[in-house]
């Protein structure tokens, strides 16, 4: 995997966001965060959950001292190339499973973020200072605040080479973090919380100001990291335990506490990039077949239905909300892992970890949501999904959500009901091509369906919000030891179809429910 590279992935909103506040339209002028006098005895989530909710009784205010010219005027390119230096790595030489590096503030990065690492009932904050970094070609002032502070860190753990230690975790920028498993490279991306995404007023984006990492001991296999969000309307504290191997999880634990009204919360938000894929009906000029980090939306309801919602890179902004009481589980899959349908040698698209959210008891009633913003470039996150409570939130609310965070290469792996392998759209017809009707098909393969013989009479059901539909077909398709299903759509004139449909063999249902919004190109 390459760090440096990836950071030129940035959200599409978060980069709106720094613009606007380097051009003054941010909050008040930023001043000191409180300080913490800690708590006697042994440091624990409680003090966090103290910390966030002590926050929210006061104004906010940013915690984003002046930072020198030169780091504040940082290009892309300027920012990567101050490396953190290796041989500092936090116990380096102390022969445990973990380290951690930490990251410069500038360029995007411009708020002081606190990191303190606990050690046994000694809490010690971490020291900034210029020999933690290498410079590359940038110019050093003579004069550096020496409470300058970081932007982030990252975390390593040997997870592919018992001699290596490579990074696994990445915490960088408002509330984002990434994960990795085991072989695979960076990709969707997800974060703390997410605030009024998809309106038409502007989002915010809380950030973690402070971290918290307890030092591991010598046979662990986890790290825990606390941290502490804030932002205007929300403050919050967050536990991680994060466990990498061939699936890299994390188990999540928050308490939020609102100084305002919020129109919509997103609680466990996901982050990814679809640009295109073999779905995309317009013509793209890129010698790439497909470009994406995540081909789809996958749900399960309480009722334990499992529906698919491929993702599209829209000519306008597209949300899709799915009325979910008590999910069981939601996630941005990336199904498709055939190099041949990417052809790209450096992104490796093929390689991109799938993330699913697994809440921990009831959520109770709400959507969950998917946000689909047009974009023009590979190098922005257009994707986000999240799950969002019935109940509009009022200031001086509190809520509290556990989570578990699943990052993996096949999530399914396990699974032995039909699922959704590909959508393909194109004209409608056979010999002569009927442009203004449009023909969809859906392979699904599973174990379920590849014990099938090809006589068995599959019965496929598909409904349509508006247009009319063809007698939809299955077929047996020996090439993928699935099965297709195939139907056209008759548009209304400027009306989308909210389309849903899935196989079975009498009273038994053989696949997820498949469901796309089609839009009029």
């Amino acid at each position: 995997m390459n760090p440096s590279r990836d950071l030129k992935r940035i959200s599409a909103g978060l980069l709106v966001a720094f613009a606007m506040t380097l051009a003054g339209e941010a909050v008040s002028q930023p001043a000191a965060a409180p300080e913490d006098a800690g708590v006697p005895g042994a440091f624990t989530f409680a003090n966090v959950v103290r910390r966030a909710a002590e926050l929210a009784q006061a104004p906010y205010q940013r915690d984003a001292p002046e930072l020198p010219d030169a780091f504040a005027s940082l290009d892309y390119d300027g920012f990567r190339d101050i490396r953190f230096r290796p041989d500092h790595s936090l116990w380096r030489g102390d022969g445990l499973p973990f380290q951690v590096q930490f990251f410069h503030r500038g360029f995007m990065f411009q708020d002081r973020v606190t990191i303190n690492l606990i050690d046994g009932e000694e809490v010690t904050p971490i020291e900034f200072s210029t020999e933690l970094f290498d410079y590359g070609k940038n110019a050093v002032p003579e004069q550096i605040p020496h409470d300058l502070g970081f932007a982030g860190l990252r975390l390593l753990y040997p997870i592919n080479r018992d001699d290596l230690f490579d990074e696994v975790a990445v915490f960088l920028g408002a509330s984002y973090f990434r994960a990795v498993a085991q072989k695979l490279n960076y990709g969707i991306t997800t974060r703390g919380l997410a605030i009024d995404t998809g309106l038409s007023t502007r989002e915010e984006f809380p950030l973690f100001r402070e971290f918290w990492i307890e030092k591991p001991a010598e046979d662990a296999v986890e790290i825990t990291v606390y941290a502490l969000m804030d932002s205007p309307s929300v403050s919050g504290a967050y536990r991680f335990v994060i466990k990498p191997g061939l699936e890299t999880t994390m188990d999540v634990k928050n308490h939020l506490y609102f100084r305002d009204s919020v129109e919509k919360v997103g609680i466990a938000p996901l982050t990814s990039m679809f640009m295109h894929g073999e779905l995309t009906e317009r013509f793209m000029d890129d010698f790439r077949p497909e470009v994406h980090d995540s081909d789809g939306l996958i749900i399960e309801t309480g009722t334990g239905e499992r529906i698919w919602r491929p993702l599209i890179n829209p000519l306008g902004l597209r949300i899709s909300t799915f009325q979910v009481e008590n999910p069981r589980m939601f996630g941005l899959l990336q199904r498709d892992r055939d190099f041949a349908h990417y052809q790209d040698l450096e992104a490796h698209y093929h390689n991109r970890p799938s993330a699913q959210v697994e809440p921990i008891g009831d959520w109770g009633k709400g959507v969950v949501e998917v946000v689909e913003i047009p974009s023009n470039s590979e190098r922005y996150d257009n994707i986000v999904a999240f799950w969002t409570p019935e109940r509009r939130v009022e200031a001086g609310d509190e809520m509290e959500f556990a989570y578990r965070l699943r990052y993996s290469g096949d999530p399914e792996a396990r699974l032995t009901g039909g699922r959704t392998l590909a959508t393909r759209i194109g004209a409608a017809g056979t010999d002569v091509l009927d442009s203004d009707r449009r023909k969809f098909v859906v392979d699904f393969v599973g174990e379920n369906l590849s014990t099938l013989p090809p006589e068995t009479p599959v019965t496929a059901t598909v409904t349509t919000s508006s247009g009319e539909l063809s007698p939809p077909i299955a077929q047996h398709n020996p090439q993928t030891g699935g099965w297709r299903l195939f139907f056209e759509l008759t548009p209304e004139r400027g009306r989308s179809a909210e389309l849903r449909g899935f196989l079975s063999e009498g009273n038994d249902v053989l696949t997820e429910t498949w469901s796309f919004e089609w839009l009029p190109q």
